[in-house]
């Protein structure tokens, strides 16, 4: 359904490859240390992503196979505003009848997009068109060298979300709670 990297990404990582050899060639090992961070860091926020998008897809293919008729869109490259910062992501929208569940994921990608507050790699928004006190808003966090989302609430509080609150998230959106 996704692409683990969409051809931007694919494009992006190679020239921090570069840049990175180019700094430890001309002795710059702080810039190459610097370079290969971020490298590190967007693969662990790619991978992190996508396990949101696959996991929701996989509970979608499940809910088809049993009947119901839920349209799947994507959309990528994605840009969505998070806490006065501009995310560049992917958008995945599932859609049945007039209901309508979308999952935004990203992160900055330049200094004109902002900075993530609070020590986040990414961001995410769950949306459910129509009843927003359903809408959920994440921050990827890495936590003893592990990235984890966390649930944000309107005071900052976090809590851990894994796929217990993806499938709750799915069962509001097909109205089976």
């Amino acid at each position: 359904m996704l692409k683990a990297m969409n051809e931007l990404d694919e494009v992006w990582a190679e020239k921090l490859s570069k840049a990175t050899a180019k700094a430890r060639a001309a002795g710059r090992a702080d810039v190459a240390e610097y370079l290969s961070l971020k490298a590190s860091n967007d693969m662990l926020r790619q991978t992190s992503a996508n396990w949101l998008f696959e996991s929701l897809t996989e509970i979608a293919n499940r809910a088809n196979d049993n009947g119901l008729r839920i349209i799947v869109e994507t959309e990528n490259p994605h840009r969505f505003s998070f806490r006065n910062a501009q995310m560049v992501g992917s958008l995945l929208s599932f859609r049945h009848g007039v209901r309508c569940l979308s999952v935004e994921a990203g992160w900055t990608r330049t200094p004109a997009d902002g900075f993530m507050r609070g020590g986040a790699l990414a961001a995410a928004r769950i949306t459910h068109f129509g009843i927003s006190k359903h809408n959920a808003e994440l921050v990827l966090v890495l936590e003893k060298d592990t990235p984890n989302w966390f649930s944000v609430d309107k005071d900052g509080r976090r809590e851990p979300f894994d796929s217990r609150n993806l499938n709750h998230h799915f069962k509001i959106f097909l109205d089976t709670i």
